[in-house]
């Protein structure tokens, strides 16, 4: 547990906090004392957890549902954002999902626009458009979410998945260079195999078991597994001279 009052006074966007790592995410940086904007999804009638509804109602959260895909939907997700905070001391770039498995020879051009709009679009357009506040702090930290999968392709039908998160550690990298004289740090988050509602879409329970064998700490993942990453690499006093770095979370998985 980080210390309670690391994040005091420090403003935060959290961007696919609705459920999984994104959710749990949020709810440590206010536990560290943030004020954090919470990207709830696209859907403004999703059911959202005791801690989230608290933190809002005491001011220290701000709940904003925005659909990434839908036009200007990054646009109007940032504007609420600057609205709010005038200086963002970290941005988590988070929300992303694999949409659905798609063969190659069977992918449609529908379909690969919503994966690489959702995964590495949003994540340029919202980056772009926060940098001004992010600079204001003069010390700021981006965190953006890849996965295991940018770097082993991932299994049949998510090859545009994982290429659009190795896009996003490639361009993270670009922008740890080109911001550092801003003194804004950019570093990814990289989980293997969570045990998030993701897999319960997208895998079987025998791939799971399958893969859980093959990990050399024989266990699946979970969220809390992977949300003190996040808050470590937004941190200046634990990681500021931490940058362009990829920091994998997968029980060993990739040194098998």
């Amino acid at each position: 547990m980080f210390h309670p009052k690391l994040f005091e006074n420090r403003n935060v966007v959290v961007t696919g906090a609705g459920r999984g790592i994104g959710l749990e995410v949020a709810r440590q940086f206010l536990d560290c004392g943030a004020h954090v904007l919470v990207h709830t999804g696209r859907n403004s009638e999703r059911d959202l957890p005791d801690f989230l509804l608290t933190a809002e109602q005491e001011r220290r959260a701000v709940l904003v549902a925005a659909d990434f895909l839908a036009p200007n939907g990054t646009a109007a997700f940032a504007a609420k954002a600057l609205d709010t905070f005038g200086i963002v001391h970290a941005l988590v770039n988070n929300a992303g999902t694999m949409v659905g498995r798609f063969l190659a020879d069977t992918l449609t051009d529908r379909e690969y626009d919503t994966i690489v709009r959702l995964n590495q679009t949003s994540v340029v357009e919202l980056t772009r458009a926060l940098l001004p506040a992010l600079r204001a702090a003069n010390g700021a930290a981006i965190v953006n979410t890849v996965s295991i999968s940018a770097l082993t392709g991932g299994s049949p039908g998510s090859a545009i998945y994982s290429a659009s998160k190795a896009f996003v550690a490639t361009y993270s990298k670009a922008l740890a260079r080109e911001l550092a004289p801003d003194a804004i740090r950019v570093n990814c988050v990289s989980p293997g195999t969570i045990e998030t509602d993701f897999h319960g879409r997208y895998s079987s329970p025998e791939k799971l078991e399958q893969t859980r064998k093959s990990i050399p700490l024989q266990r699946l993942g979970t969220a809390e597994d992977c949300a003190p990453a996040y808050l470590f690499l937004a941190a200046p006093s634990l990681s500021g001279y931490i940058t362009g770095q990829v920091l994998e979370i997968n029980g060993g998985q990739l040194i098998c």
